[in-house]
């Protein structure tokens, strides 16, 4: 490590420290790194700029931001909520569980956890916060906790770069995957009933079983919503991004014309304000790019996977190391980089010990996304900080119990390789 990236990640850790915000903080410390290192500085500008310009899928997050900012304005969110706690209003931590199947029934709407966090993320921790019955640092980090299913269950952009990179069979990875987005579901599921219980989180009188019906029917419309848009993408009918403006036009058309909920005065003030949120989500975005820009630029990444590499180690300590590795590199790199540039020096030594492709390609997407809500720096937590305003160390000191079941989930992924492999072994791939 040269002493160039040593002063810009100094830099990087002390402007953090003192409280400056942490996109301007990854800013900061990239500009060191240049100045120090003799390189332009204009190359940080140009990078954020190229790197958003290629990144069509990232229009997905200032859509999803639009229909959210629409749904809450437009009563539709209302009403989703008093569907949820008629269904399951008397159990405790109710919405919750509507948070994680929440993420199970949306993630094939954009293939991307920040997409899945800054959109219906943000729609239901509007909604649990908004019900007096959870604390706002647990509704976001459930949220974000629940955002890291949406790239494991397909579609899925990550798994289709690994196949690029592996030559690797992209049904096989995407069936692989569908078995470990259920398992991390119910144990998040799972660690939101126990902490409910435990805290008292979610206590509410049961709905009148004949109150059902009508309300189910006022929520038709909005329900309908996700129904659309997966039908869109399964179909092959619209691409992640377009079912992300069919999402806020829709969420327009319902709340405007068939709920009559929203004035053209609340419709600016709607779009303001999604101006604002994607500004903020954008410019964290956009640092981290720099950041995997100068990363790669000090080659950090082949120094450490190449050192691992040459050990000779057991199949099995051979992936707690990379994933391990993995798991760090995740809090601070985008999964595509990880999957990019780090992945394919370790696939001939996978081969060598006989571990199947897609049990370690499934593992390593997995990994990326727990690490996106990894503390200090998992990018997730302050993509949920900047769309919804909640202090960052109140998300953090709520993440850990959903991080730790996770990674206990990924600990049985590991050693059963039968959890990523059943599926598309009993259907011929």
């Amino acid at each position: 490590m040269s002493l160039d990236l040593i002063l810009g990640l100094l830099a990087l850790f002390f402007t953090a420290a003192i409280g400056v915000p942490v996109a301007f903080a990854i800013i900061i410390g990239v500009i060191t790194y240049l100045g120090f290192a003799g390189q332009d500085i204009a190359i940080a500008g140009e990078t954020i700029v190229q790197r958003l310009y290629d990144g069509f899928l990232l229009l997905a997050v200032p859509l999803f931001i639009v229909s959210a900012n629409i749904m809450n304005a437009g009563t539709i969110s209302d009403r989703l909520l008093k569907f949820c706690i008629a269904l399951v209003g008397g159990l405790r931590g109710g919405l919750g569980h509507v948070n994680v199947v929440a993420s199970l029934i949306f993630s094939g709407m954009s293939g991307s956890a920040v997409a899945d966090a800054a959109g219906i993320g943000k729609i239901i921790i509007d909604m649990m916060v908004k019900s007096g019955l959870y604390t706002r640092g647990y509704a976001a980090a459930i949220t974000a906790a629940t955002a890291t299913i949406g790239p494991i269950i397909p579609p899925s952009i990550p798994m289709v770069l690994y196949a690029l990179v592996s030559n690797t069979s992209i049904t096989s990875l995407f069936l692989g995957g569908i078995v470990p987005g259920l398992l991390m579901g119910a144990v998040l599921m799972g660690m939101n009933a126990c902490i409910s219980h435990k805290r008292q989180f979610g206590q509410q009188s049961r709905v009148n079983l004949a109150e059902l019906p009508l309300v189910t029917l006022r929520a038709t419309p909005a329900l309908l919503m996700p129904a659309i848009l997966l039908f869109g993408i399964y179909s092959g009918v619209t691409t992640p991004t377009e079912a992300a403006a069919i999402a806020a036009l829709y969420a327009l058309l319902v709340s405007a014309l068939l709920y009559r909920a929203l004035q053209l005065r609340t419709l600016y003030e709607v779009f303001v304000e999604s101006a604002r949120s994607a500004a903020s989500v954008g410019l964290v975005i956009g640092a981290s790019m720099i950041l995997t820009y100068v990363v790669v630029q000090e080659d950090v990444p082949n120094m450490i996977s190449g050192a691992l590499s040459l050990v000779d180690i057991s199949p099995l300590v051979f992936l707690i190391a990379v994933n391990v590795l993995v798991l760090l590199l995740g809090c601070i790199l985008d999964a595509t980089v990880i999957i990019l540039v780090i992945v394919p020096l370790f696939i001939p030594t996978c081969q060598a010990l006989g571990i199947d492709l897609v049990h370690f390609g499934v593992l390593v997407v997995v990994n990326s996304m727990i690490g996106l809500i990894t503390p200090p720096y998992g990018i997730l937590l302050f993509v949920i900080n900047a769309v919804t305003g909640i202090p960052l160390k109140e998300i953090i000191g709520e993440i850990w119990a959903f991080l730790g079941v996770l990674l206990a989930a990924f600990g049985i992924m590991i050693l059963f390789p039968d959890v990523i492999l059943w599926l598309p072994g009993t259907l011929g791939h």
